[in-house]
């Protein structure tokens, strides 16, 4: 991996932010996310890239999110959490699985984020769980979750039981989804309105899409159609 010093200027510098929902110490959920940031760097790397890896940790910000959901704001290390997965180019996001979905932290945190925060930003999704018949959150909860927030979800997402970790299969499945990553986040890959900015995209070009729900009719209004007044 290459850190450097992050130059929003420089189009071939990449920002990967990591964020991580384990809630134990130590957790098999940061292993993976750890492991998963230093390949998609290695991938990115291997394209001429260089690359900065940032990790956001959730745990210490429990506290801080609820403040938030309660009063609409956040306090300066949330904020400063939040402002660094506006400006990545490239998300990595794992949770364990709770109840055959992600955790209520890794959604809170997603939840306190503005909409168009991630609108075409790349994202790997990944989870960790006791056992392997849990693997399918991945495609019933985390990537409908990230196409509802108009982020591009990599084809590969990283599921790991306890026993997965040290075989050769996740290894392989990691490499994949982390060059998969670094295919999208390639400054020479990037779309256009992506390379337009600094940073990352700029808020004027982003395209936005048109959201259906967005203006709904009153119920009352409904009602009042129904009963022919």
């Amino acid at each position: 991996m290459t850190a450097l010093p992050y130059d929003a200027g420089d189009r071939t510098s990449r920002r990967i932010v990591v964020v991580s929902a384990g809630l134990s110490t130590p957790s098999s959920t940061r292993l993976l996310a750890d492991r998963l940031g230093a390949a998609a760097a290695e991938a990115l790397g291997a394209r001429g890239a260089e690359v900065v890896v940032q990790h956001v940790e959730l745990r210490p910000l429990a506290h801080a999110l609820a403040d938030h959901l309660l009063t609409g704001f956040p306090d300066a290390t949330l904020g400063a959490a939040l402002d660094q997965v506006r400006g990545a180019d490239g998300l990595v996001v794992v949770t364990p699985v709770f109840a055959a979905s992600y955790s209520g932290l890794f959604k809170t945190f997603f939840d306190v984020l503005e909409n168009g925060a991630l609108d075409e930003k790349p994202v790997l999704i990944a989870a960790t769980a006791g056992s392997a018949r849990h693997q399918l959150a991945l495609d019933h909860a985390l990537r409908p979750l990230f196409a509802y927030l108009h982020a591009v979800v990599v084809p590969t997402g990283v599921f790991a039981a306890s026993e997965d970790f040290g075989s050769a299969e996740l290894e392989k499945r990691i490499g994949r989804a982390a060059g998969e990553l670094a295919a999208l986040v390639d400054p020479a890959h990037l779309p256009r309105t992506r390379q337009s900015g600094e940073g990352g995209a700029r808020e004027g070009d982003r395209r936005v899409a048109a959201d259906r729900f967005a203006d709904p009719t009153p119920f009352e209004e409904l009602l009042r159609r129904a009963s022919g007044s």
